[in-house]
Formats: structure tokens, sequence, C-alpha cells
């Protein structure tokens, strides 16, 4: 996968947290952990693989929580499909 596939699946997953912090019928408590999920995604102190694996185990963690809205759920497991595709790559 070229660096510019990989860029523009971040970007996806980014727009895709962002619309879920923005989304005032989610809980704040999970829009807090998307928030925290978009800062470690963007956060270039260690390489892409890393942090997409960190991410990925975080939102499934997420997808864990009861009081998560299932089509919340449903976006989350979509930006995991989207990263697993990097992660995969390194």
């Amino acid at each position: 996968m070229e660096g510019a596939d990989k860029e523009e699946i971040m970007k996806r997953c980014i727009e895709m947290l962002d619309e879920m912090m923005g989304d005032i019928t989610v809980p704040r408590n999970i829009r807090r952990s998307a928030s925290e999920v978009k800062n470690n995604l963007l956060n270039g102190d260690e390489s892409l693989a890393v942090r997409v694996a960190r991410v990925i185990s975080d939102l499934d963690e997420l997808t864990t929580s009861l009081n998560i809205p299932s089509h919340t759920r449903a976006l989350v497991w979509s930006i995991v499909s989207q990263l697993e595709t990097i992660s995969v790559e390194e």
C-alpha cells in the first residue's frame, strides 16, 4: 500500500471520528474517548503501525461500552476495518 493510500485512509478515519465527536446523541464519555483516539492516531512520535495498533485496541474497548449507541458502534467498527488495512501492510 502506498503512502498516499494510507494518508487517505487516515483522513477518512479522522473524519469519522470528528463526526462521532460532533454527534450530540453520543454520550459525552464516548465522544471524549473518540477525541483521545483521534489524538493518539495523529501523534507522530511513534510509527504508523504502532499508532494504528493502539487505536484499534482502544476502539475495540470502546465498542464494549454499555451506553454506546448502535449507530456509533457501527461507525467504530467501520473505522477499525479501515485501520486494519494499514496495520496489515506495515
